[in-house]
């Protein structure tokens, strides 16, 4: 039996064609059907019925394919646990997280994890859309909420916190709204995402929150794009501060309600690691893991100081005010 023809078989069905399964392969389309091909043969059965619009598994392919799968990842076991032995953690870890996310904190810390593990191979799927960690085999994701899935396990990494910010440019045309409730009126930048487009909220000292609708002129699907938009004064966004401390302790952006808490959704955001349950788990993913907890835990730590933005929420406001008289400045320079 060739393993690689098994590989093969399962892919088609996870991908529901020969020509998706050729290029998840990266090989040519007639390999993929020679290799199905060849397993039928071998078995004197059809494992598949082909039609113009789709492939569907007969009953004794449901079985072969479910087994299949149980013995490939048996493979993938012995070959970590025998990887294992040799000491150092070795291998490709499969990762997914969100493309800004990935692009913004998963990227820059791989050097350091190239310098700490070199054995280690990293395949980064960056996706918006969630990923089913088995049907693609990913090792390890990095997601910026909780998980519902309960055959996942789930370790809490770092608190998200967001801000309500905007450019000193911005601030310069127009004065910066004074409460949130003022939001209401402005043109701000939003995320496509449902729960993220229409109503931001707010949390004061005292616990009170207020929910405010917002609206504005542009709606994109990216935080990174969001992000750009922002430093390009076109308005206030709501970002998350693993995206934006940089730019608050640089000053090109400014907290526009130092005195809350702001959320798209709820209170309790943070960034969750997950992974399938399995026995066993190889050298390679837990080092990957654990690197990532300590590095991502570790920065989290400083940016909950607020003097890592190196302006107090006092120094914040006054910056903000000071925006906001330069702003009646040049208007009334206009006039």
């Amino acid at each position: 039996m060739d393993t690689e023809h098994l590989k093969t078989f399962v892919e088609v069905v996870q991908q529901g064609s020969f020509a998706a399964a050729a290029r998840k392969l990266d090989i040519d389309p007639s390999g993929v059907t020679r290799a199905v091909a060849s397993l039928e043969r071998d078995l004197g059965l059809r494992l598949l019925e082909r039609t113009t619009r789709q492939l569907v598994l007969t009953e004794a392919g449901k079985v072969y394919h479910e087994n299949a799968c149980k013995l490939l990842q048996d493979l993938q076991q012995a070959a970590d646990e025998a990887r294992d032995l040799a000491g150092r953690p070795a291998g490709v870890v499969r990762v997914t997280t969100s493309v800004t996310y990935g692009y913004a904190v998963v990227l820059p810390l791989l050097p350091a994890l190239r310098e700490a593990h070199p054995a280690l191979a990293i395949d980064l799927m960056l996706s918006d859309s969630i990923v089913d960690l088995l049907a693609e085999r990913v090792d390890v994701a990095l997601r910026l909420r909780q998980e519902t899935d309960t055959s996942l396990i789930g370790t809490r990494l770092a608190r998200i916190r967001y801000y309500v910010c905007a450019s000193p440019e911005y601030l310069k045309r127009q004065a910066g709204p004074a409460t949130p409730g003022q939001l209401a009126k402005r043109d701000c930048l939003r995320c496509s995402l449902r729960d993220y487009r229409t109503q931001w909220k707010f949390r004061d000292a005292a616990g009170a929150i207020q929910a405010v609708d917002v609206g504005g002129w542009l709606v994109v699907s990216n935080s990174l794009t969001l992000h750009r938009a922002a430093l390009d004064g076109l308005g206030p966004a709501l970002l998350p501060d693993w995206l934006v401390a940089g730019d608050l302790a640089a000053g090109r952006l400014i907290d526009l309600f130092p005195d809350y808490e702001a959320t798209p959704t709820d209170f309790d955001n943070a960034v969750w690691l997950l992974h399938t349950s399995r026995s066993y788990v190889p050298k390679r993913v837990k080092a990957f893991t654990e690197f990532m907890k300590q590095r991502i835990w570790s920065t989290n730590c400083a940016l909950d100081v607020p003097a890592v933005l190196t302006a107090s929420s006092k120094d914040r406001a006054i910056a903000r005010k000071r925006s906001s008289l330069d702003a009646q400045s040049a208007t009334h320079s206009v006039v």
